[in-house]
């Protein structure tokens, strides 16, 4: 019976990668229960440790699961690969209790030997598949002390100290579950053929072309389409096609303009949800003009925001005030976006002196939530000019642009940058604080102030929840005040499905599963 049963479980697997290789090859309609999803980029790795683009982890979320997960239609955090947890009175030991029967798509076993392994890969530099990194947001779960398999279903982990974003980050890819064994056996080229235990498990990636996911029939909680093909399309126009031809069945990045005119077309649907996204400015303060604050926040007030997230992204954003998102609520309540003033910057830039330009803005072709970059970086350089400030941009392809401006801006004045994140910690621990400067962190503009770092520190260890978003508050006015970005815009995140889609629902943490997406 069980031989049976898995003779013909290879039978359809097999049959369902003919027919996606056939459409593939033949550039055809998509048939019903294969679901083809654009993506704006290649991605880099699909090793969830290894990545930090959100591009990447729109792939990952579908074949990888974390010890706990958000829950539907909120940040809220709730039970993964572990159906419970206790937490110690002093807040330094987590025990968790981790689901029975689960395997990786490899037939390996999830137990707790597996978990802690994941763990001790990321954060042991004498771990034997530590060299297999590196990982950038490893930082995490920098405050686990000690991981213990207590025993196969029970997994401890010790903390050095009080660490309040722990459960969210579980949630978000970095803390997604690898198999130990498909690591041992692919070591640094793991990101290419990556195996979880989430509800699409890989079948191939073809460079530049597709990367194709089939229902993994030992789930839980089986998926609704027998095959989940993500595309690589870097060209909106070519996207746009694609998708009025049928070619691909969900988009997820086309520009906001191009959307905005799909919200009357009957064939397909628009949806759209908020999220906890940033889109900004680095501004360099190691450099004249902006080692000055006067000239910082010159900027926020020259720039009109509101023409921006109104005409070029068409309302599909709301304005930022901070490094904080309003989707954090209470965390974010309390600072104002800077107003369009441009009469207070000239001001401002006539008190700090003449400005020495032109300024260069870095600014990439395209991106995983970078919205219009180019569209963008042209309204900014236009409002700088109306005050005086002449300003070139210099474009590059996405992965050279992360190269470049991820080292730490050193003759460029400005770069445009966006983040989605899971926790209001994120972006101030990885972005703001002193000792997050390049190659340590994101801190790329260098900034540095000493109550922002103290604040963050402090944030971090406040496990009431009142508490943490008292401080959080605080950090928001300091860096709102300091302005070593230029605050622009939080996106609403966009899709765009053919009709005959049915089950797709955007989450807050912009992790898409297509686990209940259906097209029959």
């Amino acid at each position: 019976m069980n031989a049976l049963h898995a003779t013909l479980g290879s039978l359809v697997v097999g049959l369902s990668c003919l027919v996606g290789a056939t459409f593939l090859a033949s550039s055809a309609k998509p048939p019903p229960g294969v679901l083809v999803v654009s993506l704006s980029e290649e991605p880099r790795s699909l090793d969830p440790h290894v990545t930090t683009s959100s591009n990447d982890f729109r792939v990952a979320a579908n074949v990888y699961e974390g010890l706990t997960r958000f829950e539907e239609g909120s940040l809220r955090v709730g039970p993964g690969l572990a159906q419970s947890w206790t937490i110690s009175a002093d807040g330094l030991s987590y025990v968790f209790s981790l689901r029975k029967g689960v395997t990786f798509h490899d037939g390996s076993p999830f137990d707790a030997d597996a978990a802690k392994y994941n763990f001790e890969r990321l954060l042991n530099p004498n771990h034997p598949e530590h060299d297999t990194g590196p990982f950038p947001l490893a930082f995490f779960f920098e405050k686990i002390d000690r991981v213990t398999a207590v025993d196969s279903h029970h997994l401890q982990l010790d903390l050095k100290e009080p660490f309040a974003p722990l459960l969210s980050n579980l949630a978000y890819p970095t803390g997604y579950m690898v198999s130990p064994t498909a690591v041992r056996k692919h070591r640094g080229d793991f990101g290419r053929h990556p195996v979880g235990t989430g509800r699409f498990a890989f079948v191939g990636w073809e460079a530049g072309h597709s990367i194709s996911l089939r229902r993994n029939e030992a789930h839980a909680q089986p998926t609704a389409s027998d095959r989940l093909i993500f595309r690589p399309i870097t060209d909106p126009m070519t996207e746009l096609a694609e998708l009025e031809s049928g070619g691909i069945d969900v988009s997820l990045s086309l520009p906001p303009d191009t959307v905005s005119q799909l919200r009357n077309d009957p064939l397909v649907t628009v949806t759209q949800t908020e999220g906890p996204h940033a889109w900004f400015l680095i501004l360099n303060t190691k450099l004249p003009p902006f080692d000055d604050v006067r000239i910082r926040r010159a900027v926020n007030y020259a720039v009109n925001k509101e023409a921006i997230v109104e005409h070029v992204l068409q309302g599909a954003a709301t304005e930022l005030a901070g490094p904080i998102p309003s989707a954090f609520g209470k965390a974010a309540t309390g600072t104002t976006p800077y107003a369009y003033d441009p009469q207070r910057a000239r001001q401002l830039l006539d008190d700090a002196g003449p400005v020495v330009s032109p300024l260069t803005l870095l600014a990439p072709e395209s991106g995983p939530g970078m919205l219009a970059p180019v569209e963008m970086a042209t309204a900014i350089q236009a409002d700088l000019a109306e005050v005086g400030v002449r300003v070139q941009v210099r474009t590059l392809e996405w992965n050279a642009y992360l190269a470049e401006v991820n080292a730490g801006l050193e003759t460029a004045h400005m770069a445009e940058m966006a983040w989605m994140t899971n926790d209001p910690d994120t972006l101030p621990y990885l972005t703001l604080r002193g000792a997050a400067a390049p190659p340590n962190g994101f801190n790329s503009g260098w900034y540095r102030n000493a109550t922002v770092d103290d604040l963050v520190e402090l944030a971090r260890k406040q496990t009431d929840a009142a508490g943490r978003a008292r401080l959080y508050r605080s950090i928001q006015r300091k860096v709102h005040d300091d302005a070593p970005w230029l605050f622009v815009a939080s996106w609403k995140q966009n899709a765009v499905h053919q009709r005959s889609v049915t089950g797709l629902a955007l989450q807050p943490s912009f992790l898409v599963d297509f686990g209940g997406v259906d097209k029959r």
